[in-house]
């Protein structure tokens, strides 16, 4: 005679139920379709973008550090080229460099009598930018002038001096301070970088053109 599941033994029961949930669940696991091995499947590939995440993540820690370095490299570069561009700058700050001049001399109790602008000079990278200077004042003021230039932020250089006793001095019906006792001239030189206008090379004249022709004026479309 047939026995009912009630009639068996508790603990037989008690198997049962344990054995018919693992089997739900092992077939919920390994099952394919089931949601259980979707969302494990789903589980398994976040798990492995996260892990390439973090990989490129370390990738990218490594330029990060490099990036911070480029950074102060270019600080460093940009502080440079301000310190060089302060010694020789790009335009000609002519009024700046006259000022340098007069302060120095004030500074000096040195008189700059006259002050000249000879032609700019081209060269490949640079340009020199000349002033024939006159000076008068006591010999170690004089001194302490030209020393005083060379610790300008600018770059200066100074050549060509013509000096001697004031009253060997030719010219000048100007009265000079008490205790003056040299006067005299000097080239004094500084530098920019950029090209202007006025330092630009002239048109070349046509060819067969005397040396000193000036070049044709351009026609327009109507002539």
């Amino acid at each position: 005679m047939a026995m009912s599941f009630r009639e068996f033994p508790w603990y037989i029961q008690a198997l049962l139920f344990v054995a018919l949930a693992v089997i739900l669940i092992g077939a919920g696991i390994y099952i394919p379709i089931s949601p259980v091995a979707t969302a494990r499947a789903r589980v398994t590939e976040l798990h492995d973008q996260d892990t390439q995440l973090k990989q490129e993540v370390q990738s990218l820690e490594v330029y990060e550090r490099q990036y911070a370095e480029f950074n102060q490299q270019m600080n460093a570069l940009h502080k440079q080229l301000d310190t060089l561009q302060a010694i020789v700058p790009e335009d000609k700050q002519t009024d700046e460099f006259i000022r340098m001049l007069q302060g120095a001399a004030s500074a000096s109790n040195v008189q700059i009598r006259r002050l000249t602008a000879d032609p700019i000079i081209a060269h490949d990278y640079h340009f020199e930018m000349p002033f024939e200077i006159q000076v008068d004042g006591p010999y170690y003021a004089i001194e302490d002038f030209f020393a005083r230039l060379s610790r300008l932020s600018r770059i200066i250089n100074v050549g060509d001096l013509a000096f001697s006793a004031v009253d060997q001095a030719k010219g000048g019906s100007y009265p000079v301070r008490p205790g003056t006792s040299v006067s005299g001239t000097c080239v004094v030189t500084t530098f920019f970088s950029k090209p202007s206008d006025d330092t630009a090379a002239p048109a070349a004249a046509p060819a067969g053109a005397p040396p000193n022709a000036k070049p044709p004026l351009a026609q327009g479309k109507g002539d």
